[in-house]
């Protein structure tokens, strides 16, 4: 009697490309999958064999058709994988055992595609059969013939098109069977961990979530330093901060988020700035905190939403006069992209809903009605004159709290020490 034992099939793209160091980098999206699989309940196990990666339930609970879904979310999720197929893998059996199998992957195929078109009562379909093992007697083309011919036999409502069916179903043969009727997409891109580590200045607008997926997709892993000025800002502007970091911790795995009290550092700024130098001095500082933070973190550069000319602070002029401040590279994913194109990666990634929620963080505070939009470094340095900048980074250094954020849970790692004030 066949054994039938539910996979989770991961493929991987850009990291076959990899040669020596492809190993490192499946080893490392295999660490990747494993802690997120590790955060549900029941146990998983991940393994590489063949160039193929896998997700195998290690107990009743983590084979069920719940707990399997949320095992292939966390896969499609992750960096580096570029699709992903729950699969049946059917060892101890013969080919009277897979046609048998494979009606249940069509029933599961066929409840999807009902649930998507009640309407429609017909359906198209082609087998695609591969055959790993040469010694097994039929031929890739003879599997596919004498499957589609079975699947015929019991569903009359069903029809073969070979060039463009409503949907697949795959049959491998390799050490065992494996039987799948659906590939859903990936994340694609680059494992976490591979590509170094950054600092990212988070905000709750719609960019700068949008700007750390784009790192993290590149291998990157990131924390996080978001600027707080309570009272002026609220402490619900805090919490959508907090929340859009929980989100995107699906793709990047865990951001240690440092909350910065920003308030009396903004203040400051007003009470001796132009008001309309008062954004970019105000980033100027904010550079300055956050390569300190990063400095501590061991991050190696910055990150920041910004996209050229959307805003007063994002000319070429702004930018330059705010980069000059800080020595580590500062990355900026979204610089030549269109809002629009920024919004539908938000949108895919589940971030927009919660940006575009109606509370303001601190760079809409005290913005001046005509901000300088082309300033020179003179500027800037004339700008800072009555102010000792210094201080005030360090003062933002010290006063903040630090959260270890994950889809799990939201843990305080530091709060911020009066003492030190």
């Amino acid at each position: 009697m066949a054994k039938v034992e539910h996979r989770i099939l991961m493929r991987i793209g850009e990291v076959a490309l990899k040669g020596l160091n492809k190993r490192r980098f499946v080893r490392q999206i295999l660490e990747n999958v494993q802690v997120r699989l590790d955060q549900l309940r029941p146990k998983f196990t991940t393994y590489s064999s063949e160039s193929r990666l896998w997700i195998e339930p290690m107990d009743d609970l983590a084979g069920t058709e719940e707990y399997m879904a949320k095992a292939l979310d966390i896969a499609c999720k992750t960096f580096g994988i570029v699709s992903a197929s729950p699969v049946l893998k059917l060892s101890e059996a013969d080919f009277a055992d897979v046609k048998a199998e494979s009606l249940k992957v069509v029933d599961h195929v066929l409840e999807q595609k009902k649930e998507d078109n009640p309407r429609k009562k017909h359906w198209t379909f082609k087998v695609e059969a591969k055959r790993g093992d040469k010694s097994f007697p039929l031929t890739s083309p003879e599997i596919g013939r004498e499957l589609g011919a079975h699947i015929l036999r019991n569903y009359p409502n069903l029809s073969v098109d070979v060039h463009e069916p409503d949907f697949y179903i795959y049959v491998e043969v390799r050490d065992s069977f494996y039987l799948y009727g659906a590939i859903y997409p990936g994340a694609k891109g680059l494992p976490i961990g591979t590509g170094g580590q950054a600092t990212v200045l988070l905000s709750g607008g719609i960019d700068s979530p949008v700007a750390t997926y784009m790192m993290a997709s590149r291998g990157v892993k990131l924390n996080a330093v978001y600027f707080h000025s309570f009272p002026f800002t609220s402490e619900e502007a805090k919490q959508k901060v907090i929340d859009l970091a929980r989100i995107l911790t699906a793709y990047t795995g865990p951001i240690e988020l440092h909350i910065v009290n920003f308030t009396d550092i903004q203040v400051n700024l007003r009470q001796h700035c132009p008001s309309d130098m008062l954004t970019i001095v105000m980033r100027r500082v904010m550079m300055q905190i956050a390569e300190g933070i990063a400095h501590e973190s061991e991050a190696k550069a910055l990150v920041t939403g910004e996209s050229l000319g959307q805003v007063a602070s994002q000319t070429l002029e702004a930018i330059t006069t705010t980069n000059i401040v800080v020595d580590m590279p500062v990355f900026r994913p979204l610089i030549g992209i269109d809002k629009d194109f920024t919004v539908d990666i938000a949108r895919k990634i589940g971030t927009y809903e919660t940006s575009i929620l109606p509370y303001e963080d601190c760079c809409t505070v005290f913005v001046d009605k005509h901000p300088k939009t082309r300033p020179h470094l003179q500027d800037a340095i004339d700008a800072e004159e009555d102010l000792d900048i210094s201080d005030l980074v360090q003062e933002g250094i010290r006063r903040r709290d630090i959260l270890l954020v994950s889809q799990a849970e939201v843990r305080t790692i530091k709060e911020e020490d009066e003492s030190d004030l």
